[in-house]
């Protein structure tokens, strides 16, 4: 029996670029969406969104909340199942990655052994959430969305879908989550410009004060308010910008290791084998085996776990 899901109905002004929706417990969906708003039906499971590629302003309401936030890659948004929703609409063009949970994420005999209330595990309606842990653990199924199905998948997504219960519930339940405190910031417009200019160059030498220039501030002050806003220094933001980039050439296949290393500015080969495996743990041949399905899924697991060494 496969998950019932709203996403046709709520994106409605979106092109679906793929979907595996044939395991019981958890959807995947691959979606472009252009500029503007969408349909906002309740949603009749929990959905985990997460931004691929572009960017710009999200704008949403829900609950009686009134949410808007810079969307950079990797950045994801949780929208609970039973969300009263009114509004919904996007800046610019974006890809998301879609993954849909059953409405009870875990069975309460599942809940039971590990001692937590189910009266307490409603998620949070929670927006422009830079969590390393969820992205390292929903980013794995995007390429599993383009490559041929295999038979370890679905040990593989079930995996996946205990593990992003046991983040949600941990972390983002009504009862735990609150909203970070509203601090200082770069303003939308100057921080989407920094972001732009990092995607254009992602091939080029990044230099701290090019995109402090940008900004219009000082390289100080643009360090600690890039900080604020995204969550990441701009060093970190640039190498994980390449590293996802780069993630997606190998899953590809088109271009060679030393291609993709010029490609996506690593300098060379042993750099970016350094720099990638100390972000997934993996090589990138290795990855790009993984996406080809020529070796066993247990080393993508490692690449969903969080290391203090990628933040």
């Amino acid at each position: 029996m496969t998950l019932a899901t709203h996403g046709d109905q709520k994106y409605q002004n979106s092109e679906k670029l793929a979907e595996a929706a044939d395991w019981p417990a958890l959807s995947i969906e691959h979606r472009r969406f252009e500029a503007g708003r969408q349909a906002t039906p309740v949603p009749i499971c929990t959905e985990i969104v997460m931004l691929l590629s572009g960017g710009g302003m999200v704008c949403r309401a829900g609950n009686g909340e009134v949410q808007k936030s810079v969307a950079r890659p990797g950045m994801s948004y949780l929208v609970p199942v039973g969300t009263q929703e009114s509004h919904l609409e996007l800046s610019d063009r974006m890809e998301c990655l879609h993954l849909y949970l059953p409405p009870a994420l875990l069975d309460h005999s599942a809940l039971a052994d590990f001692d937590v209330d189910p009266a307490k595990v409603q998620i949070a309606y929670a927006d422009g959430l830079a969590d390393q842990v969820l992205f390292h653990l929903c980013s794995p199924l995007r390429d599993l969305l383009h490559r041929p199905r295999q038979p370890t998948d679905a040990l593989f997504v079930e995996g996946i879908q205990v593990a992003l219960a046991a983040h949600l519930l941990g972390h983002y339940s009504i009862d735990r989550w609150r909203p970070p405190e509203k601090s200082p910031s770069l303003d939308p417009r100057r921080l989407q410009r920094v972001l732009d200019y990092i995607e254009a160059s992602l091939k080029a030498d990044i230099r701290l004060e090019e995109l402090a220039a940008q900004a219009c501030l000082s390289p100080f002050h643009f360090s600690r308010l890039f900080r604020e806003a995204t969550g990441l220094s701009p060093h970190r933001y640039v190498i994980d910008r390449r590293v996802q980039a780069a993630r997606h050439e190998l899953a590809r296949a088109n271009l060679s290791l030393v291609e993709i290393a010029f490609e996506f500015g690593f300098g060379s080969q042993a750099n970016f084998t350094r720099v990638f495996r100390k972000a997934t743990s993996l090589t990138p041949g290795q990855y790009r085996e993984l996406c080809c399905g020529r070796v066993d899924i247990s080393p993508v697991y490692r690449d969903a776990e969080f290391s203090r060494d990628c933040t």
